[in-house]
């Protein structure tokens, strides 16, 4: 009975709680200072792209650790960083800067629940690299369809699209791993004082 009351008593991916609201907040709040604190968010780079980037950690995390929603409204949070920030006409196009962003928090979930089951460590880290090449494959495609530039001027791109990937697979598996490990510790660690003698 107590298994089937947990299971019915947990929030389905698409529902808004406090939790992924304050997880929202605080994702987007990362993004933010690695996004203006320069060299760290976007580290320039003379090519199409202009820079690479870590930007789309937070997005990933939060598409793997709380749901479709809060990866989706933080690389909303990311895009529109992205678009206000531009140097280049590449991104100052809405399509180009906001839109892939949005989707790399809903691929990077997709790709973790359908592999959860199966291995939590391996689902992080395939979500992180799907993540991350959501973010390359979409930008790229859309600025060749709004004409940017030729599909062959991706080409120097892609060794630094594929190392950006692994790094986001790195990071997605640590930092996940590690989220679930201190949530494990506060939901299970017993109280072995009595109340009067905690320290909280």
């Amino acid at each position: 009975m107590s298994k089937v009351t947990s299971q019915a008593s947990t929030p389905g991916p698409w529902s808004i709680t406090t939790g992924r609201i304050v997880a929202a907040g605080v994702l987007v709040a990362i993004t933010i200072i690695l996004g203006v604190i320069p060299g760290i968010g976007f580290i320039p780079l003379p090519n199409l792209s202009g820079s690479a980037t870590i930007e789309h950690i937070p997005t990933i995390l939060g598409g793997v650790l709380e749901g479709p929603l809060v990866g989706m409204v933080t690389g909303l949070a990311f895009g529109l960083l992205s678009f206000t920030r531009a140097t280049i006409p590449l991104f100052k196009d809405p399509l180009v800067a906001i839109l892939p962003r949005i989707l790399i928090g809903l691929t990077a979930w997709a790709t973790f629940a359908g592999l959860y089951r199966f291995n939590r460590t391996i689902a992080a880290a395939v979500a992180g690299f799907v993540g991350s090449a959501t973010n390359t494959i979409l930008v790229l495609g859309i600025a060749i369809l709004r004409g940017y530039f030729p599909p062959v001027a991706v080409i120097p791109i892609i060794p630094q699209a594929v190392i950006e990937a692994i790094i986001a697979a790195i990071l997605t598996t640590i930092i996940a791993s590690a989220v679930y490990i201190v949530r494990a510790r506060v939901v299970r660690a017993p109280d072995t004082k009595p109340r009067d003698q905690l320290p909280y």
